[in-house]
């Protein structure tokens, strides 16, 4: 039960759920609220389906390219790092423009893929579903599906939550989730340098 509650609050907080919120928003700006709950499903059912095949095919795609998952972790970290200083120092833009001309369905792309599901979510995601093994990858697979629950349910509600908030705060609870994501960052990062000098040391 403790590895389902941490893995869900991993997850949703790796999602970056208000900066998904402020682009959805942006990309959303003109639809209808039926227009916006159908992409909101889109875009999170494209996620789901993303991460269940980064989750269980991460070890086979190790082994095919000969990379150890210490130093992907390294890999990982690193990039889950950069996404937190942009988090941290560039906050989100909820008055984003969006290009003219025909509109075409954003709920795949950039929605759930680069904006959810983004290079540094990629690389959790694979870290994750390596490490897990028997009931664990059921826990965390539950732990990862309740966290994109709560991102559509977030998403389904964005236009209160951008009137509740507003924009500044939008932006403060941005740079809050920077913050976890540069923690969460340095932990994959340590653990990866940690495996890497016991792997030498042996």
């Amino acid at each position: 039960m403790t590895l389902l509650i941490t893995t869900w609050i991993k997850f949703f907080v790796l999602f970056a759920p208000f900066f998904v919120v402020s682009m959805f928003l942006s990309l959303t700006r003109s639809d209808t609220p039926a227009e916006r709950r159908s992409t909101a499903n889109k875009a999170v059912l494209a996620a789901a389906l993303a991460s269940l095949i980064l989750f269980f095919f991460g070890s086979p795609l190790f082994e095919l390219l000969g990379i150890t998952i210490d130093s992907f972790r390294i890999g990982a970290g690193i990039l889950l790092f950069l996404s937190a200083i942009s988090l941290v120092k560039d906050g989100i833009r909820t008055n984003a423009q969006v290009p003219g001309g025909p509109r075409e369905d954003a709920s795949v792309v950039p929605l759930a893929i680069p904006t959810i599901i983004g290079p540094a979510t990629i690389g959790a995601i694979l870290v994750y579903g390596s490490e897990l093994h028997g009931i664990e990858v059921i826990l965390g697979l539950s732990g990862m599906f309740m966290a994109l629950i709560c991102l559509l349910i977030l998403l389904h509600a964005a236009t209160r939550v951008e009137r509740l908030l507003g924009k500044t705060g939008l932006n403060i609870l941005s740079k809050i989730t920077g913050l976890i994501l540069a923690a969460m960052a340095s932990e994959i990062v340590l653990t990866g340098i940690t495996g890497f000098m016991n792997r030498i040391s042996h």
